[in-house]
């Protein structure tokens, strides 16, 4: 099987051919508008699955309720209230013992049944992502389980990152779905990239070809295609060239107001990576040493893409926004 790394060729930045042209703003609000109108049945990314461990809880706000998560004797993930029924102590910082959750206050121990007024919230384990489900956050039509994602199987390599940014989810979703911007503002990870598929009313897709940059001007050519399948998720699916099958799957989760009172938006970000070749499988066993350098290879993206996510919100709530 041939390597995958090409030489490729690239015009200085300036001279790239621009997109704005085909960046329009209706199309991409559009295709916002359009996702924003898909069933999440009330569920929420809150973080990766290993983050929620056998021997410690796990904390998030989410739409600013508290949320506390931690793992059942038997290892199912297990979700409720952030405040102890007792006298309001955080449970994220109580522990786990037998796979029930102790107050640190005053020992009040929860096996994740109701208690008192306490109940605990449906929680999904994906073997990636933790989620649970707030109906009163959600105000949909509760489904059992959170909207399934396609992901490769057995020997993919999975990682996950978390930023938290000053927007709205929306905010998040508007940057993912203009993938025209990618070799502009990323010119150090991508080169090359043209959109040969815009999403439509009836095939809501983005479709990209692209050159993954790896070193100069060595780099790994992909067709990758973005959709959502839910209000505040983003896929991006490669469907052609080394990797194919490989997603990256970008949740954008609201956390509430910063003291500020200015939306906090954490993007939770799963690199899913498979590849057929030989040396994959080799390289599989080193995956917690890998996890490490995809989780940054994301930050470094999103630590851009927040600017532009954060710049947007900021247009929009003041009316400024073009369009």
């Amino acid at each position: 099987m041939p390597l995958p790394l090409r030489l490729f060729r690239d015009r200085p930045w300036p001279e790239q051919e621009p997109t704005w042209r085909d960046a329009r703003p209706a199309l991409i609000e559009a295709a916002v508008k359009r996702a924003q109108a898909k069933p999440s049945g009330n569920w929420f990314v809150v973080g990766a699955s290993r983050e929620v461990r056998r021997d410690r809880p796990f904390g998030r706000t989410v739409a600013g309720r508290e949320v506390v998560l931690w793992r059942g004797a038997d290892g199912r993930l297990l979700a409720g209230p952030g405040a102890c029924p007792h006298l309001g102590a955080p449970l994220c910082d109580g522990a786990v013992h037998q796979g029930r959750l102790v107050c640190r206050w005053h020992g009040l121990a929860l096996a994740g049944g109701k208690f008192g007024g306490w109940s605990p919230y449906p929680a999904h384990d994906d073997g990636v992502l933790a989620w649970v489900r707030l109906d009163e956050v959600g105000g949909e039509e509760p489904l059992p389980e959170p909207v399934r994602v396609g992901r490769p199987g057995r020997g993919a390599v999975d990682a996950v990152m978390t930023e938290v940014g000053r927007c709205e989810p929306e905010d998040v979703v508007a940057n993912r779905l203009d993938p025209w911007h990618g070799a502009w503002f990323h010119p150090y990870s991508f080169a090359n990239l043209r959109v040969v598929g815009s999403a439509t009313e009836t095939d809501d897709r983005f479709l990209v070809e692209v050159t993954f940059r790896l070193a100069g001007r060595v780099g790994v050519p992909v067709v990758a295609e973005f959709t959502c399948p839910g209000p505040r998720t983003v896929v991006m699916r490669i469907v052609s060239g080394e990797g194919e099958g490989s997603v990256v799957e970008t949740h954008a989760t609201p956390l509430g107001s910063g003291p500020d009172g200015v939306p906090r938006t954490a993007v939770v970000e799963a690199t899913v990576a498979h590849s057929t070749r030989r040396g994959f499988a080799v390289a599989r066993p080193a995956a917690p040493l890998l996890r490490p350098v995809m989780r940054w290879a994301a930050a470094r993206l999103w630590r851009d893409d927040l600017a532009y996510a954060e710049r947007r919100y900021a247009l929009r709530s003041t009316g400024r926004f073009p369009g």
